[in-house]
């Protein structure tokens, strides 16, 4: 029976099913974020009652019947969150390999950690997956995949710290510091407290490995190369060489469709040396024999000498079995697959691949299915698919011969990504980011500006959420740059306003403010500006109707970096400019946030009465969580704790966890003030707890600094460097 919690995500996704809308249209009209949306519908948070009712009324429906289900729910907590798998799917027709699983799984059991290695196309991806599935059991923490594209054509090899921004990603730890060894290090820490296995696919060599493996732990770790990975002396090889005859001859079987289950070679029937010639000419490579047999199997009328005589027609022999492959198939079907050699990313869905080749849906899902019988595309999971290293250089190759047909369709899938991520939901990037990435790079180096410039502000919801990251960075970088060639003046402003944001969010306040500055530069005065859009990820509500809501925003974003560079005096003054700027646009939220603030530096500048006058100002103009701000100022000021218990409630009751863990900080700096150390202690403690999964590094850094002052006049010993309860 479905707990309260699970009957609460039922009866939402119900609601967004009847409004007909997408996600964010949905947002839109109830006046919730995306993100906020996207957590309720996947379970991630229970929402507040007056979200409940907001998604009632979007649709026209009465709240009332959903109290009692949303009370339980309320009561009981968001649901654990389940477990992580994003291993591929295995392959039916695995064949042989016996003592190569063997040791694999005792490496696994044993050391820990195992890397496969052998040359191209001889079953590395496709042991190491057989094997993580076997052994999945005893990882009850989940399984995380990541191709470092060591040797995928058209791909730079995976840098060590994009890897380790991934891999923890992908465990939600969203705090990811800059410096590659610190978040080589948080990696292992992370694993040491779970029990995952982590199948690294494609690895170049041991330096780009090396920083991503796990320390002590129960943790395992599975690698792939084409190269013996020697210097790795913690993790031992496990070497493929080609199948030999007997297991060669299984697996051709198995893909001819010519033996029972147990893929004996004597059901194979005998027509001289026509078997022999086969097995020669596919190398004993897995990936030769099953295209090879597959195109056996599709043609009932051949013997297996007629397959030989074929294959011994070709220039070479790996050329020869892809090429025979691609023979069975007609035009249509070979423009297909010569086309997804140039596709960006490391996967595609049908709509891509339709984008791609300019085929309707239905018809492009048919040719991919062909593809897939011919074992020159291999389908993931239902509705997405990938191709290997071998056959997409293959591929890549074949489209070169028509280089104007092969731009045109690299411009089609690009566009096709814009359009699709401008109103796109949050899970859906969560599946399509390495592949958005990957066509915005596409994209800088044909020079499409009009993507380059659009796909990163239509990726700002996802980004939200991960903000700080090496891509967003690089995106923003990159984007405002062609926004600039686009003579886009406002966009290009806007862009760099969020670059500034990624890098604060990140702590890197130096960056943060050059940024900034550079985005105010472009945006100009803003008397003489004309209608402007948000500002950032950060903006609640709908489009600025005027440029001064730009500047006021960068006033106040710029006062954020000046406060926690300690430049109080500076920024005091951007404070009174913002508050200025939303008082002229009639924003009495934001004109609430810059008095607030206001009265922060004050309070910081030794001025006690002008931040309680400041923040009693600031109160007055905002309602709900907007009032968190003034209510924490106002206690700070006067040292008077109800204002700020006040406003701790409120960030609880609307589930804003970052502005939770501030209030219990600065209710633990007033305690301190009081001489209360111990009841102090707790509320850091708290705080700490509450930022060890959010991406806030500014914020954990000031409250892991108080902590450890309290701690320090408590005769507590300081535990800096840990997080949460540990430190």
């Amino acid at each position: 029976m479905a707990g309260p919690h699970e009957r609460l995500v039922s009866q939402l996704a119900q609601i967004k099913d009847v409004s007909g809308l997408s996600l964010r249209a949905l947002a839109t009209r109830s006046g919730l974020s995306s993100s906020s949306l996207s957590r309720y519908l996947t379970g991630r948070l229970v929402p507040p009652w007056d979200a409940v009712v907001a998604l009632c009324r979007a649709v026209g429906r009465d709240p009332r019947p959903l109290r009692p289900i949303w009370a339980e729910a309320d009561k009981a907590g968001a649901a654990p969150p389940p477990r992580r798998n994003d291993l591929p799917a295995g392959l039916f027709d695995f064949t042989g390999r016996e003592a190569e699983v063997a040791r694999a799984e005792e490496l696994l059991r044993t050391v820990g950690a195992a890397a496969v290695d052998g040359m191209a196309g001889v079953g590395k991806t496709s042991l190491a997956v057989h094997v993580a599935h076997r052994v999945a059991g005893a990882y009850p923490d989940g399984g995380l995949y990541l191709d470092l594209h060591g040797f995928t054509p058209g791909h730079e090899p995976l840098a060590p710290a994009v890897a380790l921004e991934r891999l923890l990603g992908a465990l939600d730890v969203t705090a990811v510091p800059a410096a590659i060894d610190d978040r080589s290090a948080l990696w292992r820490s992370e694993l040491s407290r779970r029990r995952v296995l982590v199948l690294l696919d494609n690895a170049a060599d041991a330096e780009q490995v090396r920083p991503l493996l796990p320390g002590a732990g129960r943790s395992a770790v599975l690698l792939t190369s084409r190269n013996r990975l020697v210097t790795l002396d913690a993790v031992p090889p496990v070497s493929l060489s080609p199948l030999d005859g007997e297991a060669a001859a299984r697996l051709f079987g198995r893909a001819a469709g010519l033996t029972g289950s147990a893929g004996s070679p004597g059901l194979i029937k005998d027509d001289g040396d026509g078997l022999e010639l086969v097995l020669a000419q596919c190398g004993g490579l897995p990936l030769a024999l099953r295209m090879a047999g597959a195109r056996l199997r599709h043609r009932p009328g051949w013997t297996v000498a007629v397959l030989a005589e074929r294959l011994r027609d070709g220039a070479q022999r790996f050329d020869a079995v892809f090429g025979m492959s691609l023979r069975q198939l007609d035009d249509g079907q070979r423009r297909v697959f010569r086309l997804l050699g140039v596709l960006p990313g490391d996967d595609f869905g049908t709509d891509a691949a339709a984008a791609l080749t300019g085929l309707p849906a239905g018809r492009c899902a048919e040719t991919l299915d062909e593809l897939v019988d011919a074992h020159l595309v291999q389908e993931t999971s239902p509705g997405r698919f990938r191709m290997h290293d071998l056959i997409r250089q293959y591929a890549a190759d074949l489209a070169t011969e028509d280089e104007a047909g092969a731009g045109a369709a690299v411009r089609r899938v690009l566009r096709h990504y814009l359009a699709v991520a401008a109103g796109a939901d949050p899970a859906w990037f969560d599946l399509e980011h390495p592949n958005l990435v990957a066509a915005f790079d596409v994209a800088v180096r044909v020079g499409d500006d009009e993507v380059v410039a659009g796909l990163a502000p239509a990726m700002r919801v996802w980004f939200f959420r991960h903000r700080g990251t090496a891509d967003h960075v690089r995106l923003l970088e990159k984007a405002a740059d062609a926004a600039g060639r686009l003579g886009r003046d406002r966009q290009r402003a806007s862009l760099l306003a969020d670059l500034g944001f990624a890098h604060a969010a990140a702590g890197r306040l130096t960056e943060a403010l050059a940024a900034y500055e550079a985005s105010a530069a472009v945006a100009g005065p803003a008397e003489k500006a004309g209608p402007a859009e948000k500002a950032g990820p950060e903006a609640r509500g709908g489009p600025a109707d005027q440029a001064g809501e730009l500047a006021a925003t960068l006033a106040l974003r710029t006062g954020f970096v000046l406060r926690d560079l300690g430049r109080f005096a500076e920024a005091r003054e951007r404070f009174e400019r913002a508050r200025a700027l939303f008082a002229a646009s009639g924003n009495r939220a934001g004109e609430s946030q810059a008095l607030a603030f206001h009265g922060w530096v004050s309070l910081h500048l030794g001025d006690r009465d002008d931040a309680a006058s400041l923040a009693r100002a600031a109160l007055d103009l905002a309602e709900g969580p907007a009032r968190i701000t003034g209510l924490i100022t106002l206690g700070r000021a006067t040292g008077s704790l109800p204002e700020m218990e006040e406003a701790l409630r409120l960030a609880g009751a609307n589930r804003l966890p970052h502005q939770q863990a501030w209030c219990h900080n600065q209710i633990g700096v007033t305690l301190r003030e009081s001489g209360d150390l111990p009841a102090a202690l707790e509320h850091h403690r708290r705080a700490l707890a509450l930022l060890d999964t959010l991406a806030e590094v500014q914020l954990t850094s000031e409250c892991r600094r108080d902590h450890d002052e309290t701690a320090r006049l408590a005769g507590a010993s300081s535990i800096t460097g840990k997080s949460g309860l540990d430190g």
